[in-house]
């Protein structure tokens, strides 16, 4: 059934678009301006795919967005679904299996992160090094689909190393400060508890949020490289001294927004 909804979506969406993308890109809450640095070739509102379900959070605008980036053709989704939406994990990893088999070889993921790391402060950028899945599910449970890999991947570097080197030579390069760390991922809405950060902190990580885990495994179980980054749009509860909201988060991210597409047009080009 799923092969067969993804089949469907490719084909109707490679009919809107002459584009063959070997990047895909996933952009997070309030960092979906990246899209106005791109040579628009199609854009495609989530609502017109076949089998693709419009986002409800703020800052996700729900567009699949084609075209170019100097000599690089890439898709993006701009904007992206959360299993605390209600949906199904199978519907959350749609649309990036979907730029799977539409061809990419290479899937970035960005996010909006809460930061409990020493020294990190909003509008900071993380690159992931690796994750924790504290969601309580996975994407691949239920019977293997073979056509899009493994009945048990290999998650050893979910986050493909020499990426990784490439982004910290972009970010060093222009002068842009970042962490490296571990990504905890849990299913949200609420945002987490003091002691729920730190036990994440005992754990080992350094930012948490609601998205990105789901896409990744989906990636990887297709064998798709990875790379991430987190904006670090606040300060965790028990670390910032505010109660939190959506609005800082979208607040921040639109402050560090050109630092973010400096860094995500030179990535793109160079991977």
């Amino acid at each position: 059934m799923v092969i067969q909804k993804l089949t469907e979506t490719v084909n109707f969406i490679k009919t809107k678009t002459k584009i063959k993308p070997k990047i895909g890109i996933i952009l997070g809450s309030g960092l979906g301006h990246f899209v106005q640095h791109m040579q628009i070739e199609t854009t495609l509102a989530f609502h017109e795919i076949p089998h693709f379900i419009p986002p409800t959070v703020e800052g996700h605008s729900g567009n699949l967005i084609f075209g170019s980036i100097g000599d690089r053709d890439i898709v993006v989704l701009q904007g992206r679904l959360h299993y605390y939406e209600g949906h199904s994990m199978e519907t959350v990893v749609f649309p990036a299996r979907t730029m799977a088999l539409l061809g990419i070889e290479i899937l970035i993921v960005t996010n909006s992160a809460g930061g409990y790391g020493d020294g990190m402060k909003p509008g900071d950028f993380m690159l992931i090094e690796d994750h924790i899945n504290l969601m309580g599910t996975n994407p691949l449970m239920g019977p293997n689909i073979k056509e899009l890999g493994p009945r048990f991947p290999d998650m050893t570097e979910a986050y493909d190393k020499e990426l990784i080197i490439i982004a910290e030579r972009i970010l060093r390069s222009q002068k842009t400060f970042f962490h490296k760390g571990i990504y905890v991922g849990v299913t949200g809405p609420t945002y987490e508890t003091p002691s729920e950060i730190r036990m994440f902190k005992n754990f080992g990580g350094k930012a948490v949020g609601m998205s990105t885990i789901p896409e990744v495994i989906a990636a990887n179980h297709l064998g798709i490289r990875v790379a991430a980054v987190s904006c670090i749009t606040n300060l965790a509860a028990g670390i910032s001294q505010n109660k939190l909201t959506h609005a800082e988060v979208t607040e921040t991210a639109k402050n560090v927004e050109q630092k973010f597409c400096d860094f995500l047009k030179e990535f793109t080009v160079k991977v």
